[in-house]
């Protein structure tokens, strides 16, 4: 494939006294990262620094980000590569000369493919994968996905992943890279125990809150749930989010399953759950657990990438299952849903241990210290949450 680009101006380095302009690119503009995003565009602005996003246009990303005074400019890129991506490139090309940022942070791996393309080391450039895109596909499509991390390392000032399984991950398929780990935040004041709920059962709830399709395993979920309902009858599921599987799932679910659909908002949602559940094939670090727990909420996840450096230590023996194990993610969610007090007990320690590691504003300082490291205005360590060390490998 050969795509045609004119020049990507070089740009001078801010001084101290001027903050980096940023353009953050990404193509989900649902779900976890685009909540990512917008956090981290909002505070990056508070912060005193110019935020541009280049995104699709719709979802809920556009608004959010208007309502904090970012600069919106639509870039229209479909979720996977294709015949369009040199379109897109070109399109991302003309879009980084007209604003001139400082720094360009691509996010995901389309968005990470077209950034990368397009400016091709002349500015530089952090690639943030929320997850590597080979693990969503098999055979062929995942060799060429692994060939072209590898490749687009060169382009890459740093790879910023979010949590050390991340990094080794990349790691261990080859790719060579300038990484960074700087574990996810999550707003504390927005997802706290206090607030309106979303409860809709008397009897026992668990909460499913994510995109409905394979990576994040609700059809495992449904696998499971039977053989909880035959130990707690009144047991109830509710599925909160839209996607590519909706027909399938719909379909595979009994009557004691409520599909909710999109949530503006998911923070009802976690406050009503007796557990939050997250079955995930793979991740980084998953938001969803980092924002139930900042609820109080206890949560149950699949033991992926990001999983084990997310939870308290106290949280290990009863919130960690293997992926894609039906029965044990059965067992494990109804011996949660018998134990109140434990229940109790994890709420409390995970709202303390999301305070104490995963609040969005330390993420958020963290990696505009990569900006300014990159940009040469700052010559101090980029300061991480205590529980991930920074990993910096050429």
């Amino acid at each position: 494939m050969r795509i045609s680009l004119g020049p990507v101006p070089d740009r001078a380095a801010p001084s101290a006294a001027h903050e980096p302009h940023v353009l953050h690119v990404t193509q989900p503009v649902e779900g976890g990262v685009a909540r990512l995003v917008a956090d981290l565009a909002a505070r990056q602005r508070a912060a005193g620094l110019r935020v541009t996003v280049a995104c699709p246009s719709g979802g809920t990303l556009t608004d959010a980000l208007r309502a904090t005074g970012c600069t919106v400019i639509p870039w229209e890129a479909t979720r996977a590569p294709g015949r369009r991506l040199p379109g897109e490139v070109r399109r991302l090309a003309r879009l980084v000369r007209a604003v001139r940022p400082d720094v360009v942070h691509a996010h995901s791996a389309k968005a990470g493919l077209a950034a990368r393309l397009a400016v091709r080391g002349r500015l530089p450039t952090v690639f943030q994968p929320h997850a590597w895109s080979f693990e969503a596909v098999d055979g062929n499509l995942a060799d060429a996905a692994v060939w072209w991390e590898r490749f687009g390392a060169r382009w890459t000032a740093r790879v910023l992943c979010v949590s050390e399984a991340e990094r080794r991950t990349g790691e261990q398929h080859g790719i060579t890279a300038h990484w960074q780990v700087i574990p996810n935040g999550v707003d504390t004041r927005r997802f706290r125990p206090e607030g309106i709920s979303a409860r809709t059962a008397a009897g026992p709830l668990v909460v499913c809150v994510g995109r409905l399709c394979r990576q994040k395993g609700q059809d495992v979920l449904l696998q499971a749930w039977p053989a909880v309902v035959r130990q707690l009858p009144a047991a109830r599921l509710v599925l909160v989010g839209d996607g590519p599987d909706a027909d399938r799932l719909h379909a595979a679910a009994p009557a004691s399953v409520e599909f909710a659909g999109t949530a503006p908002d998911p923070a009802p949602w976690y406050r009503a759950a007796d557990v939050v559940v997250l079955p995930s094939r793979w991740e980084g670090m998953a938001l969803v657990p980092l924002e139930a727990m900042a609820c109080a909420r206890p949560v149950l996840v699949t033991d992926v990438d990001g999983a084990r450096e997310s939870l308290p230590f106290g949280h290990l023996p009863h919130c960690l299952v293997p992926p894609e194990h039906p029965d044990a993610l059965a067992r494990a969610l109804t011996a949660l849903l018998r134990r109140a007090p434990l229940r109790a007990a994890l709420g409390a320690q995970g709202r303390a241990h999301v305070l104490a590691e995963h609040d969005v504003q330390r993420a958020t300082d963290a990696v505009i210290d990569v900006y300014r490291e990159l940009l040469g205005i700052v010559t101090t360590p980029v300061v991480v949450p205590s529980q991930s060390r920074e990993s910096i490998t050429t």
